[in-house]
């Protein structure tokens, strides 16, 4: 199983302006708890353990 660590977002800068305006104004534990929903929201939307376990592996270093 290959991963894409590729860039394959469209307008990636735009993404991640939107990402930070999501932070804006958080604690660190709210802007915690919203990296963590996210992660599970992504996750549960990939739903294939395997996708998801070299996604793990590959974050981990």
């Amino acid at each position: 199983m290959t991963l894409n660590t590729e860039p394959n977002i469209p307008d990636a800068d735009g993404f991640y302006d939107e990402l930070l305006a999501a932070h804006h104004g958080l604690t660190k534990d709210q802007s915690d708890a919203l990296n963590a929903r996210l992660i599970l929201i992504l996750a549960n939307h990939i739903g294939d353990r395997d996708v998801l376990r070299t996604a793990l592996n590959a974050a981990h270093g």
